[in-house]
């Protein structure tokens, strides 16, 4: 009630990228506590909960990677956790992803470097708990300059499907190079293009959702060039590929350029379906207000 709103209200544990909720009226707020903690809405992950102030700008995640001293990030993207096209609608655990994200300008980056990973690395290592591994740091780009929103100690997803396949270099060596703590020589190159992609789930998600639908049309994408399908929530049964999960597929495509991108990945979504699939037809469109 003092800090007002709009106001964010989330469960402190893991909760797959959907505990957070933006309450922009105080019996908002009061739901959120009662839908997290009473509940249940998010398992024991709402035993606790974290009130935040409700930052204003442009979502980021940049994923680098650390063997405690050396930093080598990765190209920065950018999520979609609403569930709906304008970022309407419940979070999710993201419903696409693109990279490199434009709203990290070199200066940005910079910043983020400086005042958020260096800082994070090396406090970690004083307080004798070195980190070695790949650190996600989910920002909120604002006026003021790029804000932490979370950390996390893995790769981002769907961001990952975005930002590896424009990853030039070995990324076992990389990783082996980050584990005997030799980071620092190692060789982080990333492709001059762009890279979108789309997630395709289930009907209902994130909410309820029901399980065994058929997967028709990915032998369509196969001879689709620089297309790319990552499979999260499906199984196979007698013989065919069926939807197993919320987020069922991630179809990413690299193009020379963002719009070139956005193009081919909704090319090759237009040929899957799954009876209630859904996605975002907007995956993108923030970069190109940047680009104009």
């Amino acid at each position: 009630r003092k800090a007002g709103t709009p106001i964010v209200v989330k469960a402190d544990g893991l909760a797959a990228g959907k505990g957070s909720i933006v309450c922009r009226t105080l019996d908002e707020a009061y739901g959120a506590v009662e839908r997290i903690m009473e509940e249940k809405e998010f398992g024991d992950a709402g035993n606790l909960i974290v009130v935040e102030e409700m930052l204003v700008g442009e979502e980021a995640s940049i994923l680098a990677i650390t063997d405690g001293e050396a930093i080598k990030p990765l190209l920065p993207s950018q999520d979609h956790k609403p569930v709906y096209d304008g970022d309407r609608g419940p979070n999710t655990g993201g419903m696409g992803a693109y990279a490199p994200a434009p709203v990290v300008t070199e200066e940005v980056a910079r910043t983020v470097m400086e005042g958020i990973l260096r800082p994070a690395v090396e406090g970690m290592a004083k307080e004798g708990t070195e980190y070695r591994g790949v650190l996600y740091a989910g920002l909120m780009i604002t006026r003021e300059g790029p804000k932490v929103l979370e950390f996390n100690c893995r790769f981002g997803d769907p961001e990952s499907q975005a930002v590896l396949p424009l990853f030039e270099g070995d990324l076992v060596e990389v990783l082996e190079a980050t584990i005997e703590g030799r980071l620092e020589e190692a060789e982080v190159r990333n492709s001059q293009g762009a890279a979108v992609c789309v997630v395709l789930a289930s009907g209902g998600y994130p909410g309820k959702y029901e399980k065994g639908k058929v997967i028709e049309g990915l032998d369509e994408l196969q001879d689709m060039e620089d297309v790319l399908v990552f499979h999260a929530g499906t199984a196979k049964r007698d013989g065919k590929l069926v939807t197993n999960g919320g987020r069922v597929l991630g179809v990413t495509a690299l193009g020379p350029d963002i719009p070139r991108a956005i193009e081919r990945a909704y090319e090759a979504v237009a040929k899957v379906h799954f009876e209630g699939m859904h996605y975002r037809r907007d995956i993108g469109r923030k970069a190109l207000r940047h680009l104009e």
